[in-house]
């Protein structure tokens, strides 16, 4: 991203169905899990990055296949471990999660397994303010 660009917007919402068209290019971290149904509502919303929880994965990878729904569409997304954040809780998902998922979209940004969920948001929101801010 340039340097003259605004920091995404960042927003925490314990329902990823809670984004709207406005929050296009935000960072939205979520309660939800990374399903398809959850997926569709970001795909929708077109944030700069998704993060969902996984859930317990759940049979056939229910609870990330998400992940794969937004890579097709050209979005970042990633997931916390389930063991690391409450679902359906965002803000625990922000203060206490820890990646465990990530698309080919969010390692491009240089979102990484293992990473808090806390230092990514900082880390893409530094990368992208203009000097000085």
């Amino acid at each position: 991203m340039s340097n003259n660009s605004t920091a995404p917007s960042l927003r925490v919402v314990h329902s990823i169905t809670e984004l709207n068209a406005r929050d296009a290019g935000c960072i939205a971290v979520s309660g939800s899990h990374g399903g398809l149904s959850a997926a569709r509502y970001a795909v929708a919303a077109r944030p700069l990055v998704s993060v969902f929880n996984d859930a317990g994965i759940g049979k056939d990878e229910a609870g990330i296949a998400g992940l794969a729904l937004l890579q097709r569409h050209g979005l970042a997304a990633c997931a916390v471990s389930h063991q690391s954040a409450r679902i359906g809780d965002a803000q625990s998902t922000l203060d206490d999660g820890e990646i465990q998922h990530v698309n080919a979209a969010a390692r491009s940004l240089g979102v990484a397994v293992g990473e808090r969920c806390a230092d990514v948001v900082q880390r893409l929101r530094e990368s992208s303010a203009p000097p000085g801010k």
